[in-house]
């Protein structure tokens, strides 16, 4: 299990969206949380969203760049986009080595602004199916057992049953009848030889019969009762006397890893025991008992519930509901901890809540380990009730683990890996000679990559392997650049050398099969749905006209200091928190830097900054007891990427304090690298003799329009009908004060708002928080 922990790791993705349904002309935001083996993923950098139809055609597409565990993006709707239902997924390649069913699925429905019509209606119920699940995998002839069971209807929703279970004699063994969300359970102590059925009816007077599964006369029987602070298990033999019953093992693993492991032994009476949980964080164990030979005999998942959620409160709320008008609040958090919040705040009359909510602590406590479809997620964890914590059993009990087969790990067949983890962007292909009858072994191409949208240019060389393949890997950049390319075959001219570049998977275009089906998502009253639809057409009026009307400025006459050079450079290139961080400023826009590598230029012009360059591991940054976080133009980056960047290709370097908070930084300051742009360039690279390739890169990430109306501009004479009046996916919180401030300004007609903060802490704890505030 260790082994396979380690090699295999499991990655989750979930995205919180600032709302749950969407009409043409709107923009749908994201914000991305990855995790790790339960922490947050620092390594990943690529995270791919795309949003599929019923078809499982691939409608829009991104390519989010990820740092510190995180990242965030927008589906533009345009105003002709096809309305109906719509599931978006998200996830990183390594996910795509395993079983499709664990990525991030989301059903959404889009709305046609011009036909208000409701949602897509939830199909009447014409049949239903019920399961079985004996506790701990089988009935067992002798062996007193529960039996767990799940009904749901043609569409996989819950379906309300009773009814009762019968033998062969046509007696009545035990009655059947859900007690919460299609699930019930019932005791059952089954006879040898015997065959039981279960009669069940809908409350519609729909009735099937339906076998129970076949009663086995070897095994053993499971039964856990899970009491919060400690998990009590009971193992029943089929029979006393037979030895395969005294060599038996229980192992209890949690996110891959074993924790809790006893000896069973029928003979000495060894059958049962506690498993603490003092030490475990929320989530699912996965309880098996394995026979001599290291084979399943039975299995049983228990939910453990802790009050370990990231807490997030709201404090300082002062709402104005009149128009234009400004709110603010604050939300406190954990002083011990850094996070990473996304903060969505809509009109609570016109924007409806999904009753079938899954956010982000159900979707990755629960539903991101478990198969199927289970009926509003969210509800088990809203308090600790008796009640509640039982419908989490039952959930457990009617739920199998399917993230990995333990037959599987046992005989070393493991997962076949097909897409490596990634870091950053890859361009890769292949070299040949002589028109592709022959590959270049040995050879080598060189690359002028230039970025069209800022004009910066960067260099790359890479040698072919003997099949002739290349790799350049760490790539980051946005938008898309111009890759000019150039073979060279050391023996001969590079003239007749080819270079053929392999697309990644995320470039072609094929149909997916989502494994999840196509649901009903929120249930609207056509009098909401009708003024949010009318409101969201003008609202898309309100923006164009935003977007074609030409914008006068009165003439002004500018008395100000003149920048110096570096702050002037410094404002073209730094932005947002890098523009407002303290820190050193560089600037290599006119320097003839005789220094070989950024390392080595940084090398003691930052105070109390430690830069060790013969470490063999690559160059060993520490400040204030920790490394400095890493970006490349505001992306997040690393030593290895840093290190291959030409010094004369950097035009600005800014070194952030230790009080630079950005993703999961840790506390030790941050350097910023830039490469030159436009005008700073030296001279224009000549391409004479190269080849052209494009090459698409992360998407630009659209910034959320808020109107301030304490400054008055021409464009505030027009409506405003924002429906989602804040989005923030990257709120910073102070450092000193634990607190994180919110101000918005009302549209004109808002009366209830609600907000809803999701987060992370950096121990990968998961918090949420929702109020109505009016």
């Amino acid at each position: 299990m260790e082994q396979y922990s380690k090699r295999y790791p499991q990655e989750k993705v979930y995205l919180h969206l600032d709302k749950d349904y969407y009409a043409a002309g709107e923009t749908m935001w994201f914000k991305a949380y990855v995790l790790l083996q339960g922490q947050p993923s620092l390594s990943a950098t690529n995270l791919y969203v795309e949003l599929v139809d019923k078809a499982g055609n691939v409608v829009s597409k991104k390519l989010i760049s990820v740092g510190g565990a995180t990242g965030s993006g927008a589906f533009e709707l345009p105003d002709n986009f096809k309305a109906g239902q719509y599931q978006l997924r998200a996830y990183t390649a390594w996910m795509l080595n395993f079983d499709p069913e664990y990525l991030f699925y989301k059903n959404i429905e889009i709305f046609d602004p011009a036909k208000p019509i409701g949602p897509t209606p939830k199909a009447p119920a014409t049949d239903f199916a019920v399961n079985f699940f004996p506790e701990g995998g089988n009935l067992i002839a002798g062996v007193a057992g529960r039996v767990a069971f799940k009904a749901i209807d043609q569409q996989g929703y819950p379906q309300e049953v009773n009814g009762i279970i019968q033998n062969l004699k046509g007696e009545t063994v035990a009655l059947v009848k859900t007690t919460r969300d299609g699930m019930g359970m019932f005791d059952l102590t089954p006879g040898a030889g015997e065959t039981y059925k279960a009669l069940i009816q809908t409350a519609k007077g729909q009735q099937k019969t339906i076998l129970l599964p076949v009663v086995k006369t070897s095994g053993v029987g499971l039964k856990v009762f899970n009491k919060g602070t400690r998990i009590f298990y009971q193992t029943l033999p089929a029979t006393k006397d037979n030895p395969m019953y005294n060599n038996m093992m229980i192992v209890a693993q949690m996110q891959q890893h074993i924790v809790y492991k006893a000896k069973l032994n029928a003979a000495e009476g060894q059958m049962s025991g506690f498993i603490p949980t003092k030490e475990l964080p929320s989530g699912i164990v996965q309880l098996t008992i394995f026979n001599a030979e290291g084979l399943p005999l039975a299995e049983r998942l228990a939910f453990v519930r802790k009050n370990d959620f990231l807490p997030l409160n709201l404090q300082n709320i002062a709402v104005n509901t009149q128009p234009r008008q400004k709110n603010t609040l604050e939300i406190k958090i954990p002083d011990t901890m850094l996070t990473s919040l996304s903060v969505s705040i809509t009109d609570a009359d016109n924007i409806v809540k999904d009753q079938d909510e899954n956010n982000i602590i159900s979707n990755l406590l629960l539903t991101s380990d478990l198969k199927g479809y289970i009926s509003n997620p969210s509800q088990y964890f809203k308090d600790t009730d008796p009640a509640t914590l039982q419908g989490l059993d039952l959930i457990m009990m009617t739920n199998g683990w399917r993230r990995f087969s333990w037959e599987k790990i046992l005989h070393n067949y493991m997962p076949d890996i097909k897409y490596p983890y990634e870091q950053g962007l890859l361009l890769k292909g292949v070299a040949t000679t002589n028109k592709g009858a022959a590959v270049l072994a040995n050879g080598k191409v060189d690359f002028i990559l230039k970025q069209p949208i800022d004009t910066s240019t960067a260099f790359s060389s890479v040698t072919t392997n003997d099949k002739g393949e290349f790799a350049v890997d760490r790539l980051q950049f946005v938008d898309t650049i111009n890759v000019f390319y150039r073979a060279n075959d050391p023996n001969k001219s590079w003239k007749d050398v080819d270079v053929k570049f392999e697309p990644h998977f995320f470039e072609k275009k094929e149909a997916v099969t989502l494994p999840y089906p196509f649901r009903t998502t929120v249930e609207i009253e056509n009098r909401v749905l009708t003024t949010y639809l009318s409101t969201v057409a003008e609202n898309t009026a309100v923006t164009k006209s935003i977007a074609n009307k030409p914008i006068f400025l009165k003439e002004v006459n500018v008395r100000e200091k003149r920048l110096s050079k570096t702050e002037s450079v410094e404002q073209r290139y730094a932005t947002g928190m890098f523009n407002a961080g303290d820190g050193y400023a560089f600037d290599l826009t006119r320097d003839e830097a005789g220094s070989l590598s950024i390392f080595q230029y940084l090398q003691s012009k930052v105070p109390g900054l430690s830069i060790n360059l013969t470490d063999p591991n690559g160059p060993a940054l520490n400040w204030r007891g920790g490394p400095p976080v890493l970006f490349l133009n505001e992306m997040p980056t690393n030593i290895s990427m840093l290190s291959n960047i030409n010094l004369g290709d950097v035009a600005f370097i800014k070194v952030l304090r230790p009080t630079f908070v950005g993703g999961f930084g840790g506390s030790s300051g941050a350097i910023a690298v830039y490469t030159r742009k436009g005008g700073d360039s030296k001279a224009d690279v000549d391409t004479r003799g190269f080849e052209k390739y494009r090459k698409g890169g992360y998407n630009i990430v659209k910034e959320f329009y808020a109107p301030d109306y304490t400054v008055r501009k021409e464009i505030h004479i027009l409506q405003d009908k924002r429906l989602t009046l804040y989005w923030n996916p990257n709120l910073i919180a102070d450092s000193l004060t634990h607190t994180a401030k919110i101000s918005f300004y009302n549209n004109d007609f808002t009366r209830r708002f609600r907000i809803v903060v999701e987060g992370m802490g950096e121990d990968g704890s998961v918090g949420r928080t929702e109020q109505l505030l009016q």
